[in-house]
C-alpha cells in the first residue's frame, strides 16, 4: 500500500479577510482576556462608570470577589490592550482601552488589517 500524495487545499474563489500570524496572535489575547466572566464584568463597569473610569477599590463588591483576584484580572485586561491603568497613590484607576477594544470590534466585523 503506497501512501496517498498529500492534499493541497483547494481555493477556488481566493482568500478573504484572512488574518497574518501576528495580528491573529493579538487578536486571539484580546479575546482570550475576554474568555471568563469575571473580565466580561470588570469591562462593562469600567465602560459605564459615570467619570469615564474607575477606581479598583470599587470593583471588588458588585463581582464579590478579593481584591487579589480582581487586581488579578485587572491585569489581564490591561495586558490585552482592553483596559488603561493610572496609578493615584495607593489606588489603581481604570479606564477603556479605545484602540484595543476597536482591534477586537473591527476583526468582528471582518476588517481586520495586517499591522
Amino acid at each position: 500500500m503506497t501512501a496517498a500524495p498529500p492534499r493541497t487545499p483547494r481555493v477556488c474563489c481566493g482568500v478573504v479577510g484572512a488574518v497574518d500570524p501576528a495580528a491573529a496572535q493579538d487578536l486571539a489575547q484580546g479575546f482570550k482576556a475576554l474568555a471568563d466572566p469575571a473580565r466580561v464584568q470588570l469591562l462593562a463597569l469600567v465602560a459605564t462608570a459615570a467619570e469615564g473610569e474607575i477606581c479598583a477599590c470599587d470593583l471588588t463588591g458588585p463581582l464579590g470577589l478579593a481584591q487579589p483576584t480582581v487586581s488579578h484580572h485587572l491585569k489581564i485586561l490591561v495586558g490585552a490592550g482592553l483596559l488603561e491603568r493610572e496609578q493615584r497613590g495607593r489606588w489603581a484607576y481604570y479606564s477603556l482601552a479605545p484602540a484595543g477594544l476597536e482591534r477586537l470590534s473591527a476583526a468582528l466585523r471582518g476588517t481586520v488589517e495586517a499591522t
